[in-house]
């Protein structure tokens, strides 16, 4: 048998990637979605404003905007799986930590210092991720699996938003009380980090690729270097202006559906229990979400970037209406309610491929890792400016008018794709799945 056994710097790259990817991408998009969008709710039932909710969760986009800042860090000390594992059951104990602030009085305050670990954490775990799926994979293996680490991380999305919210609004008519049941919620979510980094202390391979680069010596002048060298690309003030204001429209729409959809109708809102939120929003939305994106994937890949770019970002904003519409109508049908959303979450999974497309695109050169590391940077703070005020400018004028004024905000992004440069052959053929 000795004589059968592979060297030791072999045996981890035999690994059956089945064995680590699905769950390396679930555990890779939970703490994110909380973060974003399951906080959202959470504090709507908890009786905070809309404006507090989309100026301080918005807040918690800063992680992934800045993480560009430090993602050399992971590569220079310990190896990615390290950083991996270790930060996995850091996330688990941050969402053991909201669970014990939700039942007290300043439970607002301390949630969000702890979703801000939470927040750093997984903007880092992100980055060692991703990297070590380059480590530890083959060329041709990292394109096979990019179909099952999307759709992972949208089962992620599906499970946080839907099963979770669900949950979350049964254990309310169970106990009585959003605060205890959010607090179970959390509690759940510990426990499955906890089982998730002890499955990948098992379960990751050892790549003998995945070590430390520090060497000591010009680590500081490569670092400034890798962010000239973005700055110099050609066009960048169009490409900046693109990666901020592409998605200005959604930004603002997105921070503002959860507390629409359960706000009181006679405020505006479309009063939905937390459960059917989770059944039209957190599944129905998702899926459509992911249909959507799939779809765009392919279409990009037969046609080619260039091409698609005007009618995938038309089908992104034009189904906004939606939203006006439903805060004109307040339909009381939830199916109706349902289908509504379904349609614009489909259009914007539809229309955002083209958006990542278009940054595999501008990531090139020696430092393609860090550049596109730096584009989700600014995908982040184009998310995080505009959702900040969108809570304010609600309260100020109402949902009808919100959702006006979030049409009217679709205009820059048409005005900053008609000024793009795209080769026509780009990304036909190669697109990846999203």
């Amino acid at each position: 048998m000795a004589a059968e056994s592979p060297p030791p710097s072999a045996a981890p790259r035999a690994r059956n990637p089945w064995a680590w990817i699905p769950s390396l991408y679930f555990a890779q998009g939970i703490p994110y979605v909380v973060v974003m969008t399951l906080s959202t709710v959470m504090y709507k039932n908890l009786g905070v404003s809309n404006t507090d909710i989309a100026l301080y969760t918005s807040w918690l986009y800063l992680p992934w905007v800045i993480k560009p800042l430090w993602s050399p860090l992971v590569d220079l000390f310990r190896t990615k799986r390290f950083w991996i594992v270790s930060l996995q059951f850091v996330i688990g104990v941050a969402f053991a930590l909201v669970a014990l602030t939700l039942p007290g009085p300043r439970f607002f305050q301390l949630s969000l210092a702890v979703f801000w670990l939470m927040a750093f954490a997984s903007a880092t775990h992100d980055i060692a991720a991703d990297g070590f799926y380059l480590l530890a994979l083959k060329p041709g293996d990292q394109s096979a699996f990019v179909g099952v680490r999307s759709t992972f991380y949208r089962l992620a999305s599906l499970s946080a938003q839907g099963a979770l919210v669900y949950l979350a609004g049964m254990w309310k008519d169970a106990t009585g009380s959003f605060a205890q049941a959010w607090a179970l919620v959390f509690g759940l979510l510990a426990a499955l980090f906890v089982a998730v980094g002890a499955w990948h202390l098992f379960a990751l391979p050892k790549p003998e690729a995945d070590r430390p680069t520090a060497s000591g010596q010009g680590v500081l002048r490569e670092f400034f270097a890798v962010f000239a060298a973005f700055l110099k690309k050609p066009g960048i003030p169009t490409i900046l202006a693109m990666l901020l204001l592409y998605r200005l429209a959604e930004s603002q729409a997105l921070k503002l559906l959860s507390p629409f959809l359960l706000d009181k109708r006679e405020v505006g809102g479309l009063g939905l229990t937390t459960q059917q939120v989770g059944l039209v929003y957190g599944t129905v939305g998702i899926i459509a979400l992911t249909i959507g994106g799939l779809f765009g994937g392919w279409m990009i890949s037969r046609h080619g970037l260039k091409r698609m770019l005007w009618p995938m970002i038309l089908i992104m904003h034009v189904p906004i209406a939606v939203f006006l519409a439903l805060a004109m109508w307040q339909p009381a049908s939830v199916w109706l309610i349902g289908a509504a959303l379904a349609v614009e979450q489909f259009g914007y999974g539809f229309g955002f491929t083209a958006y990542m497309v278009y940054m595999m695109m501008i990531a090139d050169g020696p430092h393609k890792t860090a550049h596109y590391a730096i584009c989700t940077g600014f995908m982040a703070l184009g998310m995080m400016l505009p959702g900040m005020a969108a809570g304010w400018i609600q309260d100020q004028i109402g949902y009808v008018k919100f959702f006006t004024w979030v049409l009217v905000c679709t205009i820059p992004s048409f005005i900053v794709i008609a000024r793009l440069k795209i080769d026509p052959a780009f990304g036909r053929k190669a697109a990846p799945a999203q």
